[in-house]
C-alpha cells in the first residue's frame, strides 16, 4: 500500500501579520521536511491569522494575502521544500467576495485552492458576514494517494463536502482548523473527527491553531484518525508542535468528478489534480509516539487562561503587567496566572489600602508578592479618597465607589508612567450581577478571569497550589486568600455575601440563565427559590451596561460575555417584571 509521511504544524499565528506568519510557515515546513515529511498541513487562515473579522472586507488585505501566498510557494522551493506538498490556510478574494481558503503549494506554485463550504454564524463566529461559500472540491493525487481538504466547520455539519468526498472517493482527508477552546470541547471534537473519518472512508488529518487572539484561545489538540475511527496520533494542548504520522493506506484510484449531496444546493464540482501518480518506494516509518495524557479540567482551564493572557500581552506589545493586589482570591489567582504567563519579573503588584482595608488584606497581598517573587509596592489611597469625600460631600455608595475609582486612577497612572498592561481582576459571577465599579476595579486592558465563575476561581487556586507542592515549589497563593470570606472592603466589615447569595448557589442559577438561556419559569421548574431567582435575574439584566464597558478577557465557557452573548443595553424586556 502507498506510504506517506505527514506533518501537522500546530502553530501560533498573529492576525494581520501576513509576512510574519509566512516566515513562520516557511520555518516549520523546513523542520517538517528535514524529518522526511511528504505532506505538511497548516491550520485555518494561518497566513492571515484567525479570526480576521472586518479585515476580510479590505481588498488590500486580501490582495496582500494572495501575493504572499504566491511568494511563499517560491520561498518554499528556494528553501529546498519544493518537493513537499504544503497545505496553507489563507484569505482569498474573487468575484464572489472574500473566501476562507486553503491552498496546496508544490514546486514553487499554488496548484489548487479549496474554499470553505459551511460558514458558521453562531456563538463567536460571524463567517457568513465575511465569506462566500465554496462548492469546488480539489483532490490532489500525491505519491499515489488522492488527498482532499475541508475546513473546520465543514466537519461540524452533516452532508456537505465530507459526504461528497466520501462519495467520490479520497484516500486521505486533511482538515485545517481554527477551533476555539472552551471547557469540555474535546468531548465533542474527538468523536466528530473520528466519525467524519469513518464517513469519508479515509484517515483524517485534523490540525488546529494554538495560541490566543483577543478573547479566543486555540488549544491545538491536533489529531489523526484512521479510516476506522481510531485516534492514532495526537498533539499536546497549548503548545506549538509538529505531529508526524506515517500513513500506509490503500489507494482507491478514484475518477468521479461531480457529486450532489445537499438537496437544493449546487452540486460539488470535483477538480482532480495529478502531481505524483506513483507511490513512494517503501521506507521505514517513524516510531509511533505515545498519545499524550489528557489534561485534567483545572489544568486545561489554567493552560487556556495562561495562553490567553500571554498572547494578549505579547501580541499587543506589552512586556509588563500591573494591577491591585487586594489580598483576595481573585487578585491572587490573576497574579499566579500572570507569573506563569510572563514570568514574575514582568509582574508589578500594587497594594492600594484605604481606611477600610483590613490588616489581613495588606499582609496577604505582601505574602502573595513574596511567594511569587514579583515586584511589589504600596500606594495608600486614603488621602486621595478624603479629598473627594470632603469636596463632593460623598456618602453611601458614592463614598464606597470613589475608593475603587481612586485605585483605578492610580493603576492607570502607573501604566502610563511605566508602560504596564493593567489587568481587571473581576470574575464572571461578579460581572454577571454587576458587582464591579466602572472606572474603578473595572479599569484595565485585559481581564484574565472574566469568564471564570467564582466557584471555579477557588478550584483553580487550590489546584495551582497543589501542583506547586507536587513539584516541590512554594504554593503561589496564600492559604488565607483562599479560605477567608471574599470582600471588596469598601465599608467596615463588608463581605460579598452581605448583598449576594452564596456563590455555590449563585453560580448554578447564573449558569442556567446566562449559559443555558433559561427563563424565570424554567429556573423555578428546576426547584430554585422564587425570591432568589427574581433577585439574581434582576441583577443580571440591570448590569448589561457595565459588562459592555469591561475589558476583553479569555473565553473558556460555552457562552462568554462579549462575542457569545450580545444583548441590547437599552432593553425593556425583563424575565421578572419590576
Amino acid at each position: 500500500m502507498p506510504q506517506l509521511r505527514t506533518a501537522l504544524a500546530q502553530v501560533n499565528a498573529s492576525v494581520g501579520d501576513v509576512a510574519g506568519n509566512s516566515a513562520m510557515i516557511l520555518d516549520w515546513t523546513r523542520k517538517a521536511v528535514a524529518e522526511g515529511a511528504h505532506l505538511v498541513v497548516f491550520p485555518e487562515l494561518v497566513l492571515s491569522g484567525y479570526p480576521v473579522e472586518d479585515l476580510a472586507l479590505r481588498k488590500s488585505f486580501a490582495a496582500a494575502n494572495r501575493a504572499e501566498l504566491e511568494e511563499l510557494a517560491g520561498k518554499l522551493r528556494a528553501a529546498g521544500c519544493g518537493d513537499a506538498l504544503v497545505v496553507v490556510g489563507h484569505l482569498e478574494r474573487d468575484d464572489s467576495g472574500p473566501r476562507n481558503a486553503a491552498s496546496f503549494l508544490h514546486g514553487g506554485e499554488v496548484v489548487a485552492t479549496y474554499h470553505k463550504h459551511y460558514l458558521p454564524n453562531y456563538g463567536v463566529f460571524d463567517e457568513a458576514r465575511y465569506f462566500a461559500p465554496g462548492s469546488r472540491l480539489p483532490i490532489v493525487r500525491w505519491h499515489g494517494l488522492d488527498i482532499g481538504v475541508v475546513i473546520c466547520e465543514d466537519i461540524w455539519q452533516n452532508g456537505g463536502p465530507v459526504a461528497a468526498l466520501g462519495e467520490v472517493g479520497v484516500d486521505v482527508l486533511v482538515c485545517p482548523n481554527g477551533s476555539p477552546y472552551e471547557r469540555a470541547k474535546d468531548d465533542q471534537r474527538t468523536p466528530l473527527v473520528t466519525g467524519r473519518a469513518v464517513e469519508a472512508g479515509a484517515p483524517m488529518l485534523y490540525v488546529n491553531l494554538v495560541g490566543a487572539q483577543d478573547e479566543l484561545v486555540f488549544d491545538g489538540d491536533s489529531m489523526v484518525s484512521d479510516a476506522e475511527g481510531r485516534i492514532v496520533a495526537r498533539a499536546p494542548q497549548f503548545a506549538e508542535h509538529l505531529l508526524f504520522t506515517d500513513l500506509d493506506v490503500p489507494a482507491g484510484g478514484y475518477t468521479s468528478t461531480t457529486v450532489e449531496v445537499d438537496p437544493g444546493r449546487p452540486a460539488f464540482e470535483v477538480q482532480r489534480i495529478v502531481l505524483a501518480p506513483d507511490p513512494l518506494p517503501g521506507y521505514e516509518p517513524l516510531p509511533e509516539p505515545p498519545l499524550p495524557e489528557p489534561l485534567s479540567e483545572p489544568a486545561e482551564v489554567w493552560g487556556a487562561l495562561v495562553t490567553g493572557l500571554r498572547d494578549y500581552a505579547h501580541k499587543n506589545g506589552f512586556r509588563t503587567i500591573t494591577f491591585g493586589f487586594s489580598g483576595g482570591i481573585d487578585s491572587a489567582v490573576c497574579a499566579a496566572l500572570a507569573a506563569d504567563a510572563l514570568g514574575p519579573d514582568a509582574l508589578h503588584g500594587v497594594s492600594l489600602p484605604s481606611t477600610h482595608s483590613s490588616e489581613h488584606s495588606r499582609s496577604d497581598a505582601s505574602e502573595l508578592a513574596e511567594r511569587l517573587g514579583c515586584h511589589f509596592q504600596v500606594q495608600p489611597i486614603a488621602e486621595m479618597v478624603e479629598v473627594f469625600d470632603r469636596q463632593l460631600e460623598l456618602t453611601g455608595l458614592a463614598a464606597e465607589n470613589v475608593q475603587a475609582r481612586a485605585r483605578g486612577v492610580t493603576l492607570m497612572a502607573l501604566s502610563n508612567l511605566h508602560g504596564h498592561l493593567v489587568l481587571a481582576t473581576g470574575n464572571k459571577t461578579e460581572l454577571a450581577v454587576g458587582y464591579s465599579t466602572i472606572y474603578g476595579d473595572a479599569v484595565g486592558g485585559f481581564a484574565p478571569i472574566k469568564d471564570v465563575p467564582k466557584t471555579l476561581v477557588w478550584e483553580l487556586a487550590r489546584w495551582r497550589n497543589a501542583e506547586a507542592e507536587k513539584r516541590g515549589e512554594v504554593p503561589p497563593i496564600p492559604e488565607n486568600s483562599i479560605s477567608k470570606a471574599p470582600s471588596a472592603e469598601l465599608r467596615p466589615d463588608q463581605v460579598d455575601q452581605d448583598t449576594l447569595p452564596p456563590y455555590e448557589i449563585l453560580d448554578v442559577v447564573l449558569d442556567g440563565y446566562v449559559e443555558g438561556d433559561l427563563g424565570y419559569a424554567d429556573l423555578l421548574a428546576r426547584g430554585y427559590d422564587a425570591e432568589l431567582v427574581e433577585r439574581v435575574l434582576q441583577l443580571v439584566d440591570r448590569a448589561e451596561y457595565k459588562r459592555r464597558q469591561y475589558p476583553p478577557g479569555t473565553k473558556i465557557t460555552f457562552k462568554a460575555f462579549g462575542r457569545d452573548r450580545r444583548l441590547p443595553i437599552t432593553n425593556r424586556w425583563r424575565e421578572v417584571k419590576p
